[in-house]
């Protein structure tokens, strides 16, 4: 796969002297073999910032120093102190500051622990809090994602087991990696719409296609459409991808298109119909079984995913709308009707909401859409809170992401989606 992005600065680091100058039998590179052609350099040293996407969004946990050149290096002797880490974060371009400046935040992250790694590099992890995010969220309600620019200090030596020391003088600064969201491919439709694509690792036979519709949080603006928010922001898409998700459904296909703007222009700029060619386009290239495609969406890609099922009534094998956001605390007027809701009645469909929603109300949503198909299923939560943390009411697509809602029966969401099949016409 592919790096997102490459930073174009170099991070220096304080500048120490080489304490003792490495033996010429240094390793070499990656799979090098320990020949010498390459010996280890310790005035530049390359570095990776290391992505994980939470339940609150993508951060930067770590950063893996390229050091596996470095022979022998005693994980003893690596405190936390011995380094400092400063992170630049800024909008990108095209992004209207609102002001002089376009830098987000300038702090120190705080190395919490040091690792090395099996393959002899070695990773700083960070500790979480203000300018660990690799997004920002604009006024104009959607998140893009910064440029990030990560400077390095070595500030007490490195012992190798041989007793010798080395500083490194200098760290540059490489990609942003996370393995999960590199899993997802890059996709363009033949009408314009980006997308993420997963393949499951067993394609052999047609497997399920998943489509996951981002919440207004994670469309694009004029000159601002990254492909990138709708897998960073929350693990809406990243939990059907997990080794759980996908041994329930035998494999899966997983999708995440980023609308250019906002999923409530799907009159004006045909919404449903390009995604439905997504849907069309990805079951010519791949092989996706056509009686078991699914569609999951969270607050205004909740609403697009009952609008897309109502249009499609016959194709989809199961709906999930996650605090659909059909009215508004701020808007009461009403985004959808009882006669296109009515549409859904023979796809399966389960609606999963939180109580102290305050930008989506359960009651005049969720329970409003479930009560006009006697058929579906609801799960409704009093807050939002996992891993021993509260979130606002409206991130139930956690829920979701982590396979939390069940039927009476203790069917899961996922399992009970993996049992869904429509039928021929």
């Amino acid at each position: 796969m592919k790096s997102i992005r490459t930073a174009s600065v170099v991070a220096s680091a304080v500048v120490l002297a080489l304490v003792t100058a490495l033996p010429g039998s240094a390793h070499g590179g990656h799979g090098g073999g320990g020949h010498g052609h390459h010996p280890f350099d310790p005035g530049t040293v390359s570095f990776t910032l290391d992505g994980t996407v939470l339940d609150g969004g993508e951060q930067v946990t770590s950063v893996t120093l390229d050091l596996d050149r470095l022979p022998g290096i005693r994980a003893a002797s690596v405190d936390p102190s011995a380094f400092t880490v400063q992170a630049v974060g800024r909008l990108p371009e095209g992004v209207a500051t609102g002001g002089p400046s376009d830098v987000v935040f300038d702090v120190d992250r705080t190395v919490t622990d040091v690792e090395v790694t099996r393959g002899g590099d070695v990773r700083l992890s960070l500790a979480a809090g203000a300018g660990a995010g690799t997004l920002q969220y604009l006024p104009e309600g959607r998140n893009v994602l910064l440029d990030l620019d990560y400077t390095i200090a070595q500030d007490e030596p490195i012992e190798l087991r041989n007793g010798r020391e080395v500083t490194v003088e200098r760290f540059r600064q490489g990609d942003l990696r996370d393995p999960e969201v590199d899993a997802f491919a890059r996709g363009t439709t033949r009408d314009g719409l980006k997308y993420r694509l997963y393949e499951p690792a067993r394609t052999r036979g047609d497997r399920p296609l998943v489509v996951w519709l981002h919440g207004n949080g994670e469309g694009g603006l004029p000159g601002v459409y990254q492909n990138e928010a709708q897998l960073r922001a929350n693990r809406g898409a990243l939990g059907f991808t997990t080794r759980e998700a996908q041994r329930i459904f035998g494999g899966a296909y997983v999708v995440a298109p980023q609308v250019p703007d906002t999923w409530y222009n799907a009159d004006e700029a045909g919404y449903r119909e390009q995604l439905r060619t997504l849907v069309a386009e990805l079951s010519r290239t791949y092989d996706i079984d056509q009686s078991r495609i699914h569609v999951a969406g969270a607050s205004a890609g909740g609403l697009m995913s009952i609008e897309l099922v109502a249009a499609y009534p016959t194709t989809f094998a199961s709906l999930v709308s996650v605090a659909p956001a059909i009215t508004l605390f701020r808007d009461p007027t009403y985004r959808t009707d009882a006669e296109e809701v009515s549409r859904l009645a023979d796809t399966p469909t389960w609606f999963i909401h939180s109580r102290d929603d305050a930008t989506v109300p359960y009651d005049r949503s969720s329970v409003w859409a479930h009560d006009l198909l006697p058929d579906s299923l609801i799960t409704l939560y009093d807050s939002v809170e996992w891993d021993e943390q509260t979130y606002p009411g409206h991130f139930s697509w956690i829920y979701l992401a982590q396979n939390d809602p069940m039927t009476a029966d203790g069917t899961s969401v996922w399992r009970w989606m993996s049992q869904q099949m429509r039928e021929g016409p």
